[in-house]
Protein backbone atom coordinates (compact mmCIF):
# COMPACT_ATOMS: atom_id res chain seq x y z
CA UNK A 1 0.00 0.00 0.00
CA UNK A 2 1.23 3.60 -0.76
CA UNK A 3 1.56 6.37 1.47
CA UNK A 4 -0.95 9.11 1.37
CA UNK A 5 0.65 12.71 0.90
CA UNK A 6 1.17 14.38 4.01
CA UNK A 7 -0.31 17.90 3.00
CA UNK A 8 -4.02 16.03 3.85
CA UNK A 9 -2.97 15.20 7.42
CA UNK A 10 -4.88 16.63 10.36
CA UNK A 11 -7.54 17.99 7.88
CA UNK A 12 -10.83 17.13 8.03
CA UNK A 13 -12.59 16.12 5.03
CA UNK A 14 -16.46 15.44 4.43
CA UNK A 15 -17.69 12.66 2.49
CA UNK A 16 -21.06 11.70 1.03
CA UNK A 17 -22.78 8.13 -0.04
CA UNK A 18 -20.05 7.06 3.35
CA UNK A 19 -22.15 4.12 3.36
CA UNK A 20 -21.04 2.54 0.03
CA UNK A 21 -18.35 0.59 -1.23
CA UNK A 22 -15.94 3.16 -2.48
CA UNK A 23 -16.90 5.29 0.46
CA UNK A 24 -16.16 2.58 3.23
CA UNK A 25 -12.83 1.93 1.67
CA UNK A 26 -11.71 4.99 1.55
CA UNK A 27 -13.18 6.33 5.26
CA UNK A 28 -10.97 3.23 6.40
CA UNK A 29 -7.72 4.43 4.50
CA UNK A 30 -8.12 8.47 5.31
CA UNK A 31 -8.83 7.41 8.78
CA UNK A 32 -5.29 5.47 8.62
CA UNK A 33 -3.83 8.31 7.35
CA UNK A 34 -5.27 10.71 10.56
CA UNK A 35 -7.66 12.59 8.51
CA UNK A 36 -10.44 13.90 10.34
CA UNK A 37 -14.11 12.21 9.12
CA UNK A 38 -17.34 13.55 8.67
CA UNK A 39 -19.05 10.48 6.83
CA UNK A 40 -22.32 11.60 5.37
CA UNK A 41 -24.92 9.27 4.17
CA UNK A 42 -29.17 8.76 4.23
CA UNK A 43 -28.21 4.71 4.95
CA UNK A 44 -27.21 3.31 8.29
CA UNK A 45 -23.42 4.07 8.56
CA UNK A 46 -21.15 1.95 10.07
CA UNK A 47 -18.55 4.38 12.18
CA UNK A 48 -14.75 3.81 10.75
CA UNK A 49 -13.91 4.93 14.69
CA UNK A 50 -15.02 7.08 17.78
CA UNK A 51 -14.04 10.32 16.10
CA UNK A 52 -15.95 8.93 12.78
CA UNK A 53 -18.73 12.05 13.06
CA UNK A 54 -22.24 10.41 11.10
CA UNK A 55 -24.62 13.25 9.79
CA UNK A 56 -27.73 11.23 8.44
CA UNK A 57 -28.50 13.72 5.44
CA UNK A 58 -29.97 13.63 1.97
CA UNK A 59 -27.76 15.50 -0.68
CA UNK A 60 -31.32 16.99 -1.46
CA UNK A 61 -31.04 18.86 2.12
CA UNK A 62 -28.78 22.07 1.33
CA UNK A 63 -28.84 23.12 4.76
CA UNK A 64 -27.79 19.89 6.33
CA UNK A 65 -24.70 19.87 4.33
CA UNK A 66 -24.07 23.09 4.99
CA UNK A 67 -23.72 22.16 8.97
CA UNK A 68 -22.11 19.06 7.51
CA UNK A 69 -19.71 20.58 5.96
CA UNK A 70 -18.36 23.37 8.27
CA UNK A 71 -14.86 23.37 8.82
CA UNK A 72 -13.85 20.62 6.62
CA UNK A 73 -10.93 21.00 3.90
CA UNK A 74 -12.56 19.40 1.26
CA UNK A 75 -15.72 17.05 0.33
CA UNK A 76 -15.78 14.02 -1.56
CA UNK A 77 -19.23 13.62 -3.16
CA UNK A 78 -19.90 10.03 -3.73
CA UNK A 79 -23.56 9.96 -2.88
CA UNK A 80 -26.75 10.17 -5.57
CA UNK A 81 -28.30 7.61 -7.30
CA UNK A 82 -25.61 5.10 -8.71
CA UNK A 83 -27.20 3.58 -11.46
CA UNK A 84 -29.86 4.38 -14.81
CA UNK A 85 -33.56 5.27 -12.78
CA UNK A 86 -36.50 7.71 -13.73
CA UNK A 87 -35.19 10.81 -14.87
CA UNK A 88 -37.04 12.72 -12.75
CA UNK A 89 -35.28 11.13 -9.93
CA UNK A 90 -31.70 11.33 -11.15
CA UNK A 91 -32.32 15.30 -12.11
CA UNK A 92 -33.50 15.73 -7.92
CA UNK A 93 -30.71 13.27 -6.90
CA UNK A 94 -27.82 13.56 -9.01
CA UNK A 95 -28.15 16.88 -10.77
CA UNK A 96 -29.84 19.06 -8.07
CA UNK A 97 -27.91 17.23 -4.85
CA UNK A 98 -24.74 17.99 -6.87
CA UNK A 99 -25.47 21.78 -6.82
CA UNK A 100 -26.19 21.58 -3.20
CA UNK A 101 -23.02 19.75 -2.33
CA UNK A 102 -21.25 22.56 -4.12
CA UNK A 103 -23.01 25.58 -3.02
CA UNK A 104 -22.48 24.59 0.47
CA UNK A 105 -18.92 23.96 -0.06
CA UNK A 106 -18.79 27.35 -1.51
CA UNK A 107 -20.75 28.80 1.29
CA UNK A 108 -18.51 27.32 4.26
CA UNK A 109 -15.30 27.63 2.34
CA UNK A 110 -14.15 24.25 1.67
CA UNK A 111 -11.28 24.50 -0.61
CA UNK A 112 -11.96 21.27 -2.84
CA UNK A 113 -14.57 19.06 -4.06
CA UNK A 114 -13.69 16.22 -5.40
CA UNK A 115 -16.87 14.84 -7.57
CA UNK A 116 -17.38 11.21 -8.21
CA UNK A 117 -18.45 11.16 -11.89
CA UNK A 118 -18.68 8.16 -14.31
CA UNK A 119 -17.16 6.32 -17.52
CA UNK A 120 -20.62 6.06 -18.68
CA UNK A 121 -20.49 10.24 -19.38
CA UNK A 122 -19.13 8.24 -22.69
CA UNK A 123 -20.74 4.94 -23.20
CA UNK A 124 -21.89 5.90 -26.65
CA UNK A 125 -18.18 6.28 -28.01
CA UNK A 126 -17.10 2.71 -29.68
CA UNK A 127 -15.14 0.15 -28.28
CA UNK A 128 -12.43 1.00 -31.13
CA UNK A 129 -12.13 4.46 -29.85
CA UNK A 130 -9.80 5.76 -26.95
CA UNK A 131 -11.45 8.06 -25.44
CA UNK A 132 -9.80 10.76 -23.76
CA UNK A 133 -11.68 13.84 -21.09
CA UNK A 134 -11.50 16.86 -24.40
CA UNK A 135 -14.13 14.63 -26.10
CA UNK A 136 -17.70 15.66 -26.23
CA UNK A 137 -19.73 13.73 -24.00
CA UNK A 138 -21.85 10.68 -25.25
CA UNK A 139 -23.51 9.54 -22.22
CA UNK A 140 -24.94 5.71 -22.51
CA UNK A 141 -28.23 6.24 -20.64
CA UNK A 142 -30.18 9.24 -18.18
CA UNK A 143 -27.37 8.32 -15.49
CA UNK A 144 -24.79 8.98 -17.57
CA UNK A 145 -26.53 12.53 -18.30
CA UNK A 146 -26.69 13.22 -14.80
CA UNK A 147 -23.39 13.12 -14.36
CA UNK A 148 -22.33 15.18 -17.25
CA UNK A 149 -24.33 17.68 -15.66
CA UNK A 150 -22.84 17.23 -12.26
CA UNK A 151 -19.28 18.27 -14.41
CA UNK A 152 -20.27 21.13 -15.99
CA UNK A 153 -21.43 22.30 -12.66
CA UNK A 154 -17.66 21.62 -11.31
CA UNK A 155 -16.37 23.36 -14.21
CA UNK A 156 -18.49 26.56 -13.42
CA UNK A 157 -18.01 26.37 -9.71
CA UNK A 158 -14.20 25.91 -10.34
CA UNK A 159 -14.55 28.82 -13.40
CA UNK A 160 -16.76 31.46 -11.66
CA UNK A 161 -16.45 30.90 -7.36
CA UNK A 162 -12.80 29.77 -7.92
CA UNK A 163 -13.43 26.44 -5.97
CA UNK A 164 -11.69 23.71 -6.84
CA UNK A 165 -13.43 21.17 -8.39
CA UNK A 166 -11.59 17.46 -9.41
CA UNK A 167 -13.68 15.20 -11.47
CA UNK A 168 -13.21 11.39 -11.29
CA UNK A 169 -15.18 8.96 -14.03
CA UNK A 170 -14.80 6.10 -12.75
CA UNK A 171 -14.34 2.44 -14.20
CA UNK A 172 -16.09 -0.81 -13.07
CA UNK A 173 -15.10 -0.60 -9.28
CA UNK A 174 -15.01 -4.59 -8.43
CA UNK A 175 -12.50 -6.87 -6.45
CA UNK A 176 -12.16 -8.83 -10.02
CA UNK A 177 -13.52 -7.94 -13.32
CA UNK A 178 -16.14 -9.79 -13.54
CA UNK A 179 -17.53 -9.94 -17.78
CA UNK A 180 -15.53 -9.25 -20.79
CA UNK A 181 -16.45 -5.34 -20.63
CA UNK A 182 -15.11 -4.71 -17.28
CA UNK A 183 -11.69 -6.40 -18.33
CA UNK A 184 -11.47 -2.92 -20.27
CA UNK A 185 -12.69 -0.93 -18.14
CA UNK A 186 -11.83 -2.66 -14.38
CA UNK A 187 -10.72 -0.37 -11.62
CA UNK A 188 -9.25 -1.99 -8.84
CA UNK A 189 -9.86 -1.30 -5.29
CA UNK A 190 -6.26 -0.54 -4.31
CA UNK A 191 -6.42 1.87 -7.66
CA UNK A 192 -9.23 3.44 -6.82
CA UNK A 193 -7.94 4.77 -3.54
CA UNK A 194 -4.67 6.16 -5.95
CA UNK A 195 -7.04 7.86 -8.00
CA UNK A 196 -9.00 9.61 -5.17
CA UNK A 197 -5.45 10.15 -2.95
CA UNK A 198 -4.60 12.11 -6.11
CA UNK A 199 -7.60 13.69 -6.50
CA UNK A 200 -7.94 15.34 -3.07
CA UNK A 201 -3.69 16.64 -3.22
CA UNK A 202 -2.93 17.42 -6.97
CA UNK A 203 -1.62 20.93 -7.21
CA UNK A 204 -4.63 21.53 -10.46
CA UNK A 205 -7.65 23.90 -9.22
CA UNK A 206 -10.21 21.49 -12.06
CA UNK A 207 -9.36 18.68 -13.85
CA UNK A 208 -10.79 15.13 -14.84
CA UNK A 209 -10.22 12.12 -15.29
CA UNK A 210 -10.59 9.08 -15.85
CA UNK A 211 -10.39 6.12 -12.75
CA UNK A 212 -9.29 2.73 -14.53
CA UNK A 213 -6.67 0.33 -13.68
CA UNK A 214 -3.56 -0.07 -16.09
CA UNK A 215 -5.57 -2.93 -17.95
CA UNK A 216 -3.70 -3.85 -21.41
CA UNK A 217 -6.47 -3.33 -22.94
CA UNK A 218 -8.67 -0.18 -22.27
CA UNK A 219 -11.11 2.55 -23.56
CA UNK A 220 -10.08 5.40 -21.75
CA UNK A 221 -7.00 7.72 -22.16
CA UNK A 222 -4.86 7.96 -18.57
CA UNK A 223 -2.55 10.91 -19.62
CA UNK A 224 -5.09 13.56 -17.73
CA UNK A 225 -4.94 10.95 -14.85
CA UNK A 226 -0.71 11.42 -14.95
CA UNK A 227 -0.90 14.96 -14.76
CA UNK A 228 -2.96 15.05 -11.27
CA UNK A 229 -0.76 11.92 -9.91
CA UNK A 230 -2.74 8.82 -10.93
CA UNK A 231 -0.72 6.02 -12.01
CA UNK A 232 -2.50 2.78 -11.85
CA UNK A 233 -0.83 -0.73 -11.04
CA UNK A 234 -3.20 -3.53 -11.33
CA UNK A 235 -3.98 -5.62 -14.84
CA UNK A 236 -7.10 -6.79 -15.32
CA UNK A 237 -5.28 -9.65 -17.23
CA UNK A 238 -4.23 -10.51 -14.69
CA UNK A 239 -7.49 -12.41 -13.66
CA UNK A 240 -8.12 -13.42 -17.05
CA UNK A 241 -8.29 -13.64 -20.79
CA UNK A 242 -9.47 -10.75 -23.45
CA UNK A 243 -12.43 -12.34 -25.33
CA UNK A 244 -13.45 -10.37 -28.49
CA UNK A 245 -16.07 -7.81 -28.81
CA UNK A 246 -17.91 -6.96 -31.76
CA UNK A 247 -16.53 -3.95 -34.22
CA UNK A 248 -18.38 -0.85 -33.53
CA UNK A 249 -19.82 -2.12 -30.37
CA UNK A 250 -20.82 0.24 -27.18
CA UNK A 251 -18.66 0.91 -25.05
CA UNK A 252 -21.48 0.96 -22.61
CA UNK A 253 -22.43 -2.30 -23.64
CA UNK A 254 -25.92 -3.15 -21.78
CA UNK A 255 -26.12 0.27 -20.47
CA UNK A 256 -26.47 1.68 -24.05
CA UNK A 257 -29.85 -0.52 -24.63
CA UNK A 258 -33.17 0.92 -24.77
CA UNK A 259 -34.33 -1.15 -22.90
CA UNK A 260 -32.05 -0.59 -19.85
CA UNK A 261 -32.70 2.88 -19.56
CA UNK A 262 -36.90 2.63 -20.79
CA UNK A 263 -37.26 -0.42 -18.37
CA UNK A 264 -36.61 2.27 -15.48
CA UNK A 265 -38.66 4.81 -16.03
CA UNK A 266 -41.90 5.34 -14.77
CA UNK A 267 -44.75 4.67 -16.32
CA UNK A 268 -47.30 7.78 -14.47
Amino acid sequence: MFLFMHKTRRQRWAITGAAGNIGRALREYLFAQAVELVSIDTAEITPISESDRLVHCDVRDLAGLESAFTNCAGVVHLGGIPDEADFHDLTEVNITGTYHVLEAARRTGVDRVVYASSNRVTGFYDIDTLVDESMPPRPDGFYGVSKVAGEALCRLYSDKFDLSTIVIRIGSYEPVPGSVREMRTWLSPDDALRAFQAAMTTSQQHSTFYAVSHNTERWWSLASARTVGFTPVDDAADHGDYADLPTGHPQGGLYSTVEYSLDRMRTV
